[in-house]
């Protein structure tokens, strides 16, 4: 099963995913894919609040790059903490967006139960560099790719996770 927590900085959907993953994964830890470089000190300390909402609650794989090969070897749920980070990191490392697209459709393809966070960020201006524009066609597209392979996927706003898509969920 595959689901996505869209929504804006400090929408709450990191909250709501974190929640969504512990009850997926019942009485098991699930995985925290953490995807973000620390680059400054202000990342620091967000990341350092993540790590403390989460404290012992899920077993932490810290990854910005090669997440399809780590997401490969999980065997309980997991949590990819973020897919905007991600995308942020692959196009710092000079990676193509056709590449990354690609490396993301075999993600969502893999059989495991993953839940991801994502960033909505194409709902403000047009950026006026060419590189922010990348970074939110990208973007955009991967929210597309999320819409169409996951089984679920909440819209976050002011903490409240609204319904975009719900299918009926069947094991094979």
């Amino acid at each position: 099963m595959k689901v996505a927590f869209v929504g804006g900085v400090k929408s709450g959907k990191s909250r709501l995913a974190e929640d969504y993953v512990r009850k997926m994964a019942g009485e098991s830890k699930p995985i925290y894919l953490a995807t973000t470089e620390c680059l400054d000190e202000e990342m620091l300390k967000r990341i350092a609040e993540h790590r403390q909402r989460r404290e012992s609650a899920f077993e932490t794989i810290e990854e910005s790059l090669d997440l399809l090969e780590v997401l490969k070897q999980c065997d309980r749920p997991v949590l990819v903490e973020c897919i905007s980070m991600w995308l942020n990191n692959m196009l710092f490392h000079e990676k193509q967006p056709a590449d990354i697209l690609s490396i993301l459709e075999e993600i969502l393809k893999l059989p495991q139960d993953i839940v991801f966070v994502h960033n909505e960020v194409g709902l403000g201006i047009m950026p006026d560099n060419p590189l922010a524009r990348q970074f939110v066609d990208l973007s955009g597209r991967a929210g597309q790719l999320l819409g169409q392979y996951c089984d679920e996927v909440y819209f976050c706003l002011v903490g409240i996770p609204v319904e975009i898509k719900k299918e009926n969920y069947r094991c094979s």
